[in-house]
């Protein structure tokens, strides 16, 4: 099936004029190496964004796990990546991107700290590299969406058989989304938020 994003009525919606110091609100883009996240954020961003990419050289082999797409895939996050999103009504969206390598999770406390939640990316041709994201959030009680990125604009498999593989439960929204479309990114934005609201007014 292709994948094709399309405008919601959310991004519509009216904010109060502003006044004073923006709002801000922090999310975090996390998932697996190579999944995608340093494109996401690019994607949306309305600034040049933050990167702390690094060259993948022979003495990282055995160290990190390329995650088996190392043909295509020659730097990677070694601290965080950076966007901002301005919106009506002085509303700013800091985004930050989660290092996808197992030796750099410690810093992901740091990261996430004042976050209303996360959109988790994930490569259905790679899905093992996902779980640590899930499980992260899932552990942390932190609200996250998870976006099923499709390369090449092509969905590989249905959402109720990615949400099974992952035992993702019914409540955390999951959604097709492609890291290189601003209006696709858009979209796993505006699902994030909504599903935080959801989370906040039930607490």
């Amino acid at each position: 099936m292709v994948f094709q994003p399309s405008s919601g009525p959310a991004e519509a919606t009216a904010v109060s004029k502003p006044v004073g110091a923006p709002t801000v609100v922090k999310i975090v883009v996390a998932g697996g190496f190579a999944v995608g996240k340093t494109t996401f954020i690019g994607s949306i961003s309305d600034i040049e964004p933050l990167n702390t990419e690094a060259a993948m050289t022979e003495h990282s082999v055995g160290v990190d796990d390329a995650g088996g797409v190392s043909d295509r895939k020659t730097t990677t996050t070694v601290a965080m990546d950076f966007g901002r999103i301005e919106l009506p009504g002085s509303l700013w969206l800091y985004l930050f991107g989660t290092p996808g390598q197992d030796r750099f999770l410690f810093m992901w406390d740091d990261l996430v700290r004042g976050a209303i939640g996360a959109v988790v990316l994930v490569d259905t041709d790679r899905l093992e590299q996902c779980f640590p994201a899930v499980d992260y959030f899932e552990s942390r009680g932190i609200p996250f969406v998870v976006g099923v990125n499709c390369f090449d604009g092509v969905a590989k498999h249905r959402l109720e058989d990615v949400r099974e593989a992952l035992q993702i439960p019914a409540h955390v929204p999951m959604l097709y989304t492609d890291a290189r479309s601003r209006a696709a990114t858009k979209q796993s934005l505006i699902a994030l938020v909504q599903h935080a609201m959801q989370q906040i007014r039930a607490a």
